[in-house]
């Protein structure tokens, strides 16, 4: 027994619709996961591979490298800043608010959405970069970072050859 169905436009042009709705659908998620995993990062630190991670502009010039973290609600005390063999390391621990039920003044909240978590980001730091002059500033909540580079590895300024 032979079964035959033909399809009319507006069928396939309904059953065009409902399969690209699925592929669309389903894009989403393969491709982000692939990008996430072959993207390079092409300044050797950690990807962002967790929203609780602050988020990182790099920038270059000629005589250094600005790095900025976005940690907003912190002080500078808060931060552990290592440089190791080549391995800038950022961090902070979580605050915890202890919350007892025999406190006096205790402020009862009807909801608590506030909270701080550790974080822990390196940055493995290019052959060019001077890591004995490296500055560090935190205000309005983003810990920037100045990484100069090596005199050597600084451009060389153009010069005039007079031929003889």
């Amino acid at each position: 027994m032979r079964f035959e169905y033909s399809l009319s436009n507006k069928n396939i042009k309904l059953l065009k619709i409902i399969v690209m709705s699925i592929v669309h659908r389903n894009l989403g998620t393969v491709p982000a996961f692939m990008n996430e995993l072959f993207r390079p990062d092409w300044f050797g630190g950690a990807e962002v591979l967790n929203s609780k991670l602050p988020a990182v502009n790099i920038k270059e010039d000629d005589t250094s490298f600005n790095l900025e973290l976005a940690v907003p609600g912190r002080k500078k005390e808060d931060f552990k800043i290592e440089i190791d063999n080549d391995l800038l390391t950022i961090s902070t621990e979580s605050k915890k608010e202890s919350s007892s039920e025999n406190e006096v003044n205790a402020v009862k909240y009807t909801r608590k959405e506030f909270s701080y978590t550790s974080f822990k980001r390196s940055f493995t730091l290019p052959d060019t970069v001077n890591a004995d002059k490296i500055d560090a500033v935190y205000a309005d909540g983003i810990l920037s970072f100045k990484l100069p580079k090596k005199e050597d590895s600084l451009p060389k300024p153009k010069r005039l050859i007079e031929l003889g």
